[in-house]
């Protein structure tokens, strides 16, 4: 590095660490501790004032709305940064378009000096580093895409075979013994089961939604903050009320009957991180992975009511 050459003093740094999924399988090396320690060491060295610490922890390379990658970015808007310090490039990006846009541009526009440690790359300085750092990025965007490829077959081979592939829905928790597993949650589970039987017995989602709110029953989001759980609450909007969208989810959800269903949705690319539908002859659906809280002839019951459900929500 040559900033010998520069006043310390002319810069304010961002010290910018990320640390994906995939990365903590690498080793120690890639720890946000170990990238912090480096960092650390080098504006030490170079007597260099430090703005703050931006960290991203879990966070894939080809996505750039991180969190703490648009704070930083915001410091950099409101002229409080104009130095970016990572390890490598990749902790920069993996996305080589994006990688290269704030590389070539971005930064360049805004006066920000660019230092990736161990590629020896400094904005602030002409050097061979700097003339390939188009293709380190390139590189970098590869290993991105290998990665997604693997962990497609992976979950592939892991949905086959019934293994879940996120955390379980409302009314079971992951097995203590065997976390890869789910058993049932019993006090959730008697929430499902009173939700067939009331549709069951004639009363409309709606009027089931009004029943729950008006019991003050948890719905899935509330009950999951309360019990420190983790697992896919069917209130996709998170809203701290029972809906008739989660009701709807959990009268047809067939993990209620003991079977796996999963890969419905998948993102739509390793660098365009947006879930879209996955044709139903491509989910993974294995039957009888769990122990069930509906049994088959209640469930296919209730689709058949759903199917052909014209009833009204009863007058208050």
């Amino acid at each position: 590095m040559y900033l010998e050459r520069s006043n310390p003093m002319d810069y304010h740094a961002a010290l910018y660490i990320r640390l994906s999924k995939e990365d903590e399988s690498e080793g120690p090396s890639q720890s946000v501790q170990n990238q912090e320690s480096l960092l650390r060491e080098f504006v030490q060295q170079h007597r260099l004032s430090v703005y703050d610490t931006y960290v991203d922890d879990g966070w894939s390379g080809t996505n750039f709305d991180r969190p703490d990658f648009q704070r930083m970015i915001g410091d950099i808007e409101a002229r409080k940064v104009n130095m970016v310090i990572t390890k490598d490039l990749s902790r920069l990006g993996r996305d080589y378009i994006m990688t290269g846009h704030y590389m070539e541009r971005y930064f360049p526009e805004h006066r920000v000096r660019y230092i990736s440690l161990l590629d020896g790359i400094d904005t602030g300085v002409d050097s061979t580093a700097n003339d390939i750092t188009p293709f380190r990025a390139i590189m970098n965007d590869m290993y991105a895409k290998d990665i997604s490829k693997k962990r497609r077959i992976v979950n592939k081979m892991k949905g086959n075979s019934g293994i879940p592939l996120s955390p379980p829905p409302y009314g079971y928790i992951k097995n203590p013994g065997d976390p890869q597993f789910w058993v049932i949650d019993p006090e959730a589970a008697e929430v499902v089961k009173s939700i067939f039987s009331m549709f069951l017995s004639g009363m409309n989602k709606r009027g089931i939604t009004y029943y729950l709110n008006d019991h003050g029953v948890l719905c899935p989001t509330a009950y999951k903050k309360q019990q420190g759980l983790k697992y896919n609450a069917p209130n996709a909007q998170g809203n701290p009320m029972w809906s008739t969208i989660t009701i709807d989810t959990i009268l047809k959800n067939r993990v209620y009957v003991g079977d796996m269903v999963q890969g419905r949705q998948r993102v739509k690319s390793y660098k365009i991180h947006i879930q879209e539908r996955v044709p139903e002859d491509e989910w993974f659906i294995v039957e009888n992975t769990h122990e069930a809280i509906i049994d088959r002839e209640t469930f296919d019951k209730v689709q058949g009511l759903l199917k052909r459900d014209t009833r009204t929500a009863p007058k208050s």
